[in-house]
Order: C-alpha cells, then structure tokens, then sequence
C-alpha cells in the first residue's frame, strides 16, 4: 500500500479555516492519514488545491535544506 502525501513539512493550522497551511488538510484527515486506503487519499489530493482557493489559503513553499 502506497502513502502518498500532500505534507510539505509547513505544518502550521489556520485558526479561522482548520486547514494546514502547507497541505491543506484538516487535522482529522492528518490524524488518520495513514489508515486511509489509497483512494481515499487521492481523493483528499485531488481537492485540496481548490480547498485551499476556496478558503483564501495560498500554499506556502516547501521548506529546502539550506547548503
């Protein structure tokens, strides 16, 4: 079974929205992240651009590894 994941390791929570800056997840689907068959994470995947237009998030860059 794959674990694909949406995590940029940005992990800070909007207050007002409950969404992850960096991934756009909610806790709850963060917690269960692992459980979750393959489709169901997809799926997850697939929404969270517009999830995150929709609650006026910009997703932040992945944090690099400086020289």
């Amino acid at each position: 079974m794959s674990k694909e994941t949406p995590c940029i390791a940005v992990c800070m929570m909007d207050p007002k929205t409950k969404l992850c800056f960096g991934c756009g997840r909610t806790l709850p689907e963060i917690a269960r992240w692992h459980r979750m068959e393959t489709a169901e994470r997809l799926a997850v995947m697939d929404g969270l651009a517009a999830r995150m237009a929709e609650a006026g998030l910009v997703q932040m860059p992945p944090r690099t590894e400086h020289g």
